[in-house]
Formats: C-alpha cells, structure tokens, sequence
C-alpha cells in the first residue's frame, strides 16, 4: 500500500537548526521539500561546498585503499578482504563518527601517501624492468662496454642487429670489414663490427633501415655486471613495492570504519545543502516537509527534545505534489523495482504492486514450468537474497523475485509433468505444451497457447476491476463503472466466449454467455464512451471504442509470447536431458560427457529462460496490464538521512525499543 502523507511545517531558532535536524533524521520518515516563498524571510544562504569536496576525497581515498586491499588479498591468500557494503551499523555508532574526524584524516593521509610512494616505485620498477630487458643481450660481455670504440683507423659498430638482417650483413660485408655475434637473445644478436676508415661509410650504408640499435650503456661497468645489477635493483624495488603494498593491506582493518565515516560527512554535507531549500529571518529558520501519517507521533517526540519548535501537520493541497513512498512486507517489496523501473506511483493512486507480483511470478512461473529450473530458481534466489538481506533493492530484489517465480514454476512443473525435461511416471494434469492440440472454431491450434491467452484475459480483467478502484477512490464512481466495471464485466465474457469455443471441452454454452455478455458490455462501453463530450463527439469516441476491440485481441495475443518462451525452454530442456541420459548409460568416458551436457545444457537454458521471462514478463505486466490503470510520475520518498552509500544505519526508534526491552537485534551482513 501507499502510505498517505501529512505536510509539516516547522518553525525553529537558528542556532538550534542542526540539532532539529538531527532530531529528524534520527525518525528516518522526514523528507525536507523546498519551502516556498513567504514575506519577512528569505532563503538561507547556500552551503559553500566544503563539506561535499571532503566528502568526494573521502570516497575517492576509500576506493582507493579498498581497491589495493583486494588486489593484495588475491594475490596473498588468507588476507583480511575489506567489509563489504550494506553492513549494518547503530545510530548511536553512526553517530559517534563525528568524534573521528583526527583519526580518519591521519588514515586518509596515510593511504594518499602510500598510493602516491606505490605509483612511484611502480613506475620507477617498470622503468627498470625495461633497461633490464635491454641489457639481457649484454650479460655475456665480460669487458668494459665503454671499451668498444674505434681507433684512429678504424670504425667501430657495438649494438644489437634482427636475426635475420644479421645474416644478411655478415654476408655483404666489404673486405676491410670483419663482424663478429657475440650473444643472442630471443631474435636479437648482439654483434660488433669493424671497418676501416676507408669503408666507414659503406659501413652505415649497409647498416641503415637494418633495425641496428648501438650499445645503449656507457661507462666501464661490464655488460655481466650491469645486467646483475638491474636485477638486483628491479628485486629490491619489487621488495620495496610489495611491502608497501603489505602496508597499505594491513589498513584494510579500518575499511569499515572509515566506510562508516564516509557515510557520516554524506549525511552532514546533506544536511549542510539543505540550506538551499530552507528559509529564515534574523533569529529562525523555516521548514517544509512530507511525513508519513503514522509517523507523526514519532516525529512529535523527537522534536519535543530537540529544541524550541513550532510545528503544524497538514494536508497536503490537491495540486501538490507528494512523495511516494510503498509499505509492502518483506516479498512484494522485492517486485518495487519492477515498478519502479517501469515510473514510480504517484502518491495518490493504488499500489499495483501486490496485484502485479502475483500476476508476475505466475507468469514466470509458467515460462520456466519445470520442477527441477523451479527448485534451482528456489534455491539460488533464495540464497542471494539471504547473502543480500538488510539491502533493499538491487540484486536481493531481484534474487527474491526469482526465489518466488521458483515457487510457481514447481507448481506448474508438476502441472505439466517435468523435470528438467523428462516426463515423470505420473499423472499429467494440463495438456503436452509440444503436441497436445485443441480444437479451437474448428481449428487445431496448441492446447498451452488458448491456456496462455485465458491467462491474459485474466489478467486485463485484472486491470479493469483495479482501474475501477483507482476511480473510486477518488470519488469517481461513475467512472469506475464505465470505464472499469463494464470492461471487466467484456473481458470475462470475452474469456467464456473463447472457453467454449474449445470443442474438447464441449460447454458450448459458455459460447452463448459469454457472447452475450462481452456484446452487451460493449454496447454499453461505446455508448459510455463519449458521455463527456457533444453530439459528433459522441459519436467518434463510440466507433473508436468498436475499433478499440482490435487492440484488445491484438493484447491477448501478446500473452502468446508466455507459449513461445515455454515451449522452447521445454524443447532444449527435453533435448539435453535425452542425449545426456544417452550418454550417461554408455559409461566410461561418455557417462562424464553426459554429466557434463547435463550441467552446461540445463545451466545455459536455465539462464536464458530466466532472461527471457525476466523481460518479456516485465513487458506484459508495463505494456497490457499497467496500462489499463496505472498512472505513475510519482518521486519516491527519500527520507533525510537515507543517502548512505556503505552502511545500514538501524532506525532510530527501534534501537530505543530493544534497548528498554533489552534485546539484542542480529547484524546484517
């Protein structure tokens, strides 16, 4: 259900503004909207951005730490991984975050210092490790290799030659010329080449375009020393970088304290831009806010203590717009964000939420129709849900939702006798999805198809009956009938009508009635259509209404698409489990091929069946169902205090009502 909302408005002193505020952030129901204009105040003035720059350096130097703690941690087995988001943490140990200001900034400045010392040695190791590779061509030279240098007759080539022009060159080379290999590494040679002075130009001739690369190193060390000494440095900077690395792990203990700090600057940086859309005088501060009703006492209390405030509960105008915000147990909650995706309710609409999950997860339910998927979907979901507990939204959400389709797709699982495409030795309740045909006006069509449609029928007449409710609740009772109640009362008859018309079941009365009640409702429905409107207006919006009729089967023909989805998960389904029975029964190596088919085959169905339900489910539900009724454009209700980015912050009053009863509430992982 959506929670109905109550205005505040407050009026406190200045120089209790944030202790008021802290007051309502503690309830977790005070959404603070922009005040409108009044005479003798004005707004306050803006938040210089201070704390938000603090807070963007404190997330910045977060990312960082955590980023290094996990590549350590996978690299060095065993190592402490950071806390992982979501953690739930008391408002009284929020709090006291204030008090580790000195503490988190020694922290923040330790991990800049270590990143910056990490990047340097970094780049300073890479750079070694390249000489280092230069100079393993050089490791066999024993002298000097500032001692390869010409004399007063001659002209002298020290440096490293492409295998192949090597062998070029050596044949090529002028008769006052001698070269010689003295090394080689992968396809480089080292050579040294003398020519006269006389052929010292021939010399580079012959040299040039070759890929010739001199001896980059001067002075008298040998290339065996050299090379040893590289080494020995790239070692030492390796040793170096890896203990600074071990360092910065060793911080990865304070990762859910500082997580817990982060979140504490957001709240205060939230709370410092709330300036801009507060007003005041010289002496006080003015407030305007949406409360959930049932927590008005709540706030009440708060405030009591809070300081000196005048406060005033109120409707909201009818013009106004009012946050959303949802109250669901613990499963419909997770279908939310299926809505949410799709707009969010406005604040003075039903909740279609409860409606739709059912409709939903039979859907679902209906796509996968396997007994082994459903119990995967079960259990799987249902553990990502449980690793996931405490979060709302995101992956729990949706791993729940899957964990609910499951439920479904068992049941028509055994509905229609299968388990992960093998037929059971029981009683099959529906009809085969592969060969099973029904007689529809006298043509053959799928048994599961007509199944499918009358679903959807179901469904839009779900749509009408909720559309006549969204109606009266407003007061439009007129308008709930004609424009809900009449076509609910069409679709049902639409459903009879199509029922009858299957010849194996032989109730062709259903033909009659249904007939006559979708043809009576849509007499009704054309006439109703124009009633707001003239003469020649009427007249267009009933014909358009007749014409409507078309969109109305072309609606039930889009829940073919559960069929589709179906079928063909239940072909591939049957496909792997046949060849990989076959398989397993040859023995030996083809008993492990079959095992393997079977997990990789039904593993890769499983995922592209979720995929496909999880989409075209989706679309049904926007598409035909929610379009029968539901509004949206809402904004959701985001209470001050909300926006945390790492911890769950325990509410307030909850953490007062354990305290008095002294019981101990479970951490949230």
């Amino acid at each position: 259900m959506i929670a109905k909302m109550k205005k505040l408005n407050l009026v406190g002193m200045a120089y209790e503004k944030d202790a008021v505020l802290n007051a309502l952030q503690r309830t977790g129901a005070v959404e603070v909207k922009l005040h409108r204009e009044e005479e003798h105040s004005a707004p306050l003035p803006p938040a210089d951005g201070t704390l938000s720059a603090y807070h963007a350096s404190l997330e910045d130097a977060l990312e960082r730490l955590t980023q290094a703690v996990n590549a350590y941690g996978k690299e060095h087995k065993g190592t402490a991984r950071p806390e992982k988001d979501g953690f739930e943490v008391s408002y009284e140990e929020f709090m006291a975050a204030a008090n580790d200001r000195a503490r988190m900034d020694g922290l923040i400045a330790r991990v800049n210092a270590l990143t910056d010392q990490k990047a340097e040695k970094r780049a300073l190791l890479q750079k070694t490790e390249r000489t280092l590779h230069t100079a393993a061509v050089y490791r066999t030279v024993e002298e000097p290799l500032s001692s390869y240098r010409g004399t007063a007759h001659t002209r002298v080539f020290f440096g490293t030659l492409p295998f192949n022009a090597w062998e070029n060159i050596r044949e090529n080379l002028p008769a006052l010329a001698e070269g010689k290999e003295l090394a080689k590494e992968d396809d480089e040679v080292l050579v040294l080449l003398v020519f006269h002075k006389s052929c010292a130009e021939e010399g580079e001739t012959l040299l040039s375009g070759t890929g010739f690369a001199p001896c980059p190193f001067e002075g008298e060390e040998t290339g065996s020393a050299l090379y040893a000494r590289l080494k020995g440095e790239c070692e030492e900077l390796a040793n170096e970088l890896d203990s600074l690395e071990q360092e910065t792990a060793e911080l990865g203990s304070e990762t859910r304290a500082l997580k817990i700090y982060c979140d504490y600057i957001g709240y205060e940086a939230e709370k410092a831009a709330l300036d801009e859309k507060l007003r005041g005088t010289e002496r006080t501060f003015l407030l305007e806010a949406f409360v959930p009703e049932d927590a008005e006492e709540t706030v009440r209390r708060e405030l009591s203590s809070a300081g000196t405030v005048y406060l005033e509960f109120s409707e909201p105008a009818e013009d106004e717009e009012v946050p959303t915000l949802c109250k669901n147990n613990a499963v419909i909650s997770d279908f939310e964000s299926l809505t949410n995706t799709y707009s969010v309710p406005n604040a003075r609409e039903m909740d279609p939420n409860t409606v739709m999950a059912v409709f939903y997860s039979v859907f679902m339910g209906f796509i996968m129709a396997d007994i082994g998927y459903g119990l995967l979907m079960m259990l799987g979901g249902g553990w990502l849900k449980f690793k996931n507990r405490g979060r709302k939204g995101g992956l729990g959400a949706l791993a729940g939702v899957f964990a609910i389709g499951g439920i479904f797709a068992v049941i028509w699982g055994f509905l229609f006798n299968s388990l992960f495409g093998i037929t059971l030795p029981i009683p099959t309740l529906l009809p085969n999805a592969q060969s099973d045909m029904w007689t529809f006006a006298g043509i053959g069509i799928p048994a599961v198809l007509v199944i499918a449609m009358l679903l959807g029928i179901v469904q839009l007449l779900a749509g009408y009956v909720c559309k006549a409710v969204q109606c009266w609740r407003r007061g439009e009772v007129l308008d709930g009938i004609l424009d809900g109640v009449v076509w609910a009362v069409f679709s049902l008859g639409a459903g009879l009508a199509i029922a009858g018309l299957v010849e194996e079941w032989n109730i062709p009365i259903l033909v009659t009635v249904g007939g006559i009640t979708a043809g009576v409702t849509l007499v009704i429905a054309m006439i109703a259509a124009g009633r707001h409107e003239k003469f020649f207006g009427k007249l267009s919006k009933g014909f358009g209404t007749l014409y409507g009729i078309i969109n109305y089967m072309s609606d039930i023909l889009s829940y073919a698409r559960l069929y589709g989805l179906m079928l063909s998960g239940a072909v591939i389904a049957q496909i792997v489990s046949q060849y990989a029975v076959g398989f397993i029964t040859g023995g030996g190596v083809l008993a492990v091929l079959g095992v393997l088919l079977m997990l990789v085959g039904h593993v890769f169905n499983l995922a592209i069946g979720l995929l496909g339900a999880y989409i075209h489910d989706a679309r049904l539900q926007y598409v035909e169902f929610y379009g029968r009724f539901y509004e949206g454009e809402g904004e959701l209700f985001v209470p001050l205090g909300s926006k945390h980015e790492h911890v769950f912050v325990k509410p307030y009053a909850a953490e007062k009502r354990e305290k008095k009863s002294g019981a101990a509430a479970p951490a949230r992982a």
